[in-house]
This record gives structure tokens, C-alpha cells and sequence, in this order.
């Protein structure tokens, strides 16, 4: 089997991370994936905030864990939060951020490290915690909140995977 396709196969999402940093080579090797991900008509809709910095990462876990309506940490204690929005104005805004985040956890997968996508980032930038976030960063547009790509090392084992469902192929030949 090619190389590449095994890769994705191989790929599960992690649930459990250690609390060391992965090194910031290997993030910039993990957001130039999602870069090059497919896009729109070329708009490159798509932009990504990397947080590493711990307070910041612990605050919008607070807030994404608001929303789900939890207590605990919805990344899982990955270290390093990717948040992936898009340019509202552009109609393949969802489509875009959607494959680079998955160009993103097939990168940390083929680095050798774990990832999982966590949802709730529309409500957070929907409202006054990501806009003032985007603010205090400097980040100026109309975003629409795809989802976090959470990245670190797996603590533990990669999970099995789950059995394919039956039926989900049709040909029209």
C-alpha cells in the first residue's frame, strides 16, 4: 500500500497527550500542510492561530468547555491549540478550514504525533471572547470559527480503529 494512503489510514484521534511541547519545527511543518490544503477557487480562505502560550491555551479551554457545557479540558491536555477560522465572505469558507484541518492531523500523525479536532470554535468566535481574542491579536476580518486542531505527543497508545460501516460506497459504473 502507498506510503501516504497507509499514513491516513493509520491516523486516529488522541485523547490523551503528554504536557511537553512539541517543538516548533515541527508545528510550522503541521500549519504549512494545512497551508497547502485544497482551497475554493484558490482564495485560500482559510487562516490558523497557533496557540502555545499556556495561559491563553487554558483560557480557551475554559471557554470551549463553557460552551460544550462541561467541566475539564475538551483538548485533552494537548499542549498546542491550531484554531483554524475562515473568511465569511468567501462560500467555500467551511469546505476550506474543514480540509486544512485535516491536512493538519494527517502532518502531526506523519510526524509522529497525536491530534484531534474539537469543534465549538464558531461559537467561540462568534462571540465576545474570540472577537476580543482576534482583537488582542491583531487579526483583523469577518471569521467564521471552523474548529481546533489539538497537537502534542499521545500519552499512551494510539486507539485501534473502529470497524468501516458497511454500505457507505456506491459505484455508478
Amino acid at each position: 500500500m502507498n506510503e501516504f494512503i497507509e499514513a491516513m489510514i493509520n491516523r486516529r484521534s488522541i485523547r490523551s497527550f503528554r504536557p511537553d511541547m512539541p517543538t516548533k519545527e515541527d508545528l510550522e511543518e503541521i500549519i504549512k500542510a494545512g497551508l497547502y490544503a485544497p482551497n475554493g477557487m484558490g482564495r485560500q480562505s482559510a487562516i490558523a492561530v497557533v496557540v502555545t502560550e499556556k495561559a491563553l491555551r487554558d483560557e480557551l479551554a475554559a471557554e470551549n468547555a463553557r460552551i460544550m457545557g462541561r467541566d475539564g479540558d475538551p483538548f485533552y491536555g494537548a499542549p498546542a491549540v491550531i484554531i483554524v477560522l475562515a473568511d465569511r465572505s468567501v462560500p467555500t469558507c467551511v469546505c476550506d478550514g474543514s480540509l486544512m484541518i485535516g491536512n493538519m492531523l494527517n502532518a502531526a500523525h506523519a510526524l509522529g504525533l497525536g491530534g484531534i479536532w474539537i469543534h465549538r470554535a464558531k461559537q467561540e468566535f462568534d462571540g465576545t471572547f474570540g472577537k476580543k481574542l482576534l482583537e488582542k491579536l491583531g487579526i483583523e476580518g469577518d471569521y467564521e470559527g471552523i474548529g481546533h486542531c489539538a497537537v502534542g505527543y499521545i500519552d499512551g497508545e494510539a486507539p485501534a480503529p473502529a470497524p468501516r460501516r458497511e454500505g457507505r460506497v456506491y459505484w455508478a459504473e
